[in-house]
């Protein structure tokens, strides 16, 4: 397990009647940026308070740097820098002064903890803000200053839950910088997101959580590659596209259909139909098609093409 940052076997969770978890069994390699994919309820967060120690699993195990989680607690929080999706501030204190507050609670040695709060600062690039007060940050700087709070002990593994979440696109493309940046320390990175975009131009790996059940984990291409097995089309219509989605779901070979006002976006079979008669069938039904194409197939297409095979199965 030398070469592997963060190891569940049969991780399992249940709250009375309700299996948060089931039977989770991941394996990220050290030095990954790994991003953990799941609409809201899909047990990302209880993972990972589990393997932050903050949360004890029905059961199964968990291992984090070599760490059991559930028998070592205490000494997992050494090795995990943690960062939640909302931070709790204490507003008077200056930046500084709240890293060295948790780099204290950390057992950081005084005489090193200078020199960690300035390289976690460096790295999270929030060295011009070390003397603002945390009450007057804006959310992309306090998520930013959290990145350097999860940091200041130098962890082997990075835990990031929704650090995008509520951000300006010009606050998430920082971000995303930050992430690219980190992967070059060669830290093992593990990230929770919604925005899937974004997880796919930094991500190495990624894992598709559904309903507490892994769906599928592995390299960000394999992953898409399974939504590659069927053509995607996009289809802008004169007017609201609910309408040529009814008739597009009756089409043979036809799946995994989104509308976003008057576009309509699904994959189809290319052997039991093709994009001229798809066309002649929407407009036949009345509905004027404007253009038609093939787009290539992303991380979104893929979570909808394994989260609905799986539903499909149910």
């Amino acid at each position: 397990m030398n070469d592997v940052a963060i190891e569940t076997q049969g991780l399992t969770k249940r709250y009375k009647n309700v299996h948060a978890l089931t039977d989770l069994n991941l394996r990220i390699p050290k030095g990954t940026l790994y991003g953990f994919i799941g609409p809201n309820g899909a047990g990302k967060s209880t993972t990972i308070r589990i393997l932050c120690g903050l949360l004890r699993p029905t059961a199964g195990k968990a291992f984090v740097d070599g760490v059991d989680v559930t028998r070592h607690a205490r000494r997992v929080k050494s090795v995990v820098g943690y960062m939640p999706e909302a931070c709790g501030v204490y507003e008077r204190m200056r930046v500084v002064e709240y890293l060295d507050f948790f780099a204290a609670a950390h057992r950081v040695p005084l005489r090193r903890r200078t020199e960690m709060i300035e390289q976690a600062m460096d790295l999270a690039g929030v060295t011009h803000m070390r003397d603002y007060h945390m009450g007057t940050l804006s959310k992309g700087m306090n998520q930013r200053v959290g990145i350097a709070r999860a940091l200041v002990h130098d962890p082997a593994v990075l835990i990031l839950d929704e650090p995008t979440s509520g951000l300006d696109p010009y606050a998430r493309i920082e971000i995303r910088g930050f992430l690219k940046k980190l992967k070059a320390t060669g830290k093992t990175v593990m990230i929770s997101s919604h925005i899937l975009p974004e997880l796919s131009s930094v991500c190495d790996e990624v894992g598709i959580l559904h309903q507490g059940r892994l769906l599928a984990s592995g390299p960000v291409n394999e992953i898409m590659a399974r939504a590659r097995q069927k053509l995607r089309i996009e289809v802008e219509l004169l007017g609201p596209a609910q309408g040529a989605a009814r008739v597009a779901e009756r089409l043979p070979g036809v799946s995994d259909l989104s509308v976003t006002d008057n576009i309509l976006q699904f994959s189809y079979d290319d052997k039991l139909d093709t994009v001229p008669r798809i066309r002649e069938a929407i407009a036949s039904g009345g509905h004027q098609v404007l253009w038609i194409r093939e787009i290539e197939a992303d991380l979104e297409h893929a979570f909808i093409h394994i989260t609905g095979a799986a539903r499909d199965r149910r």
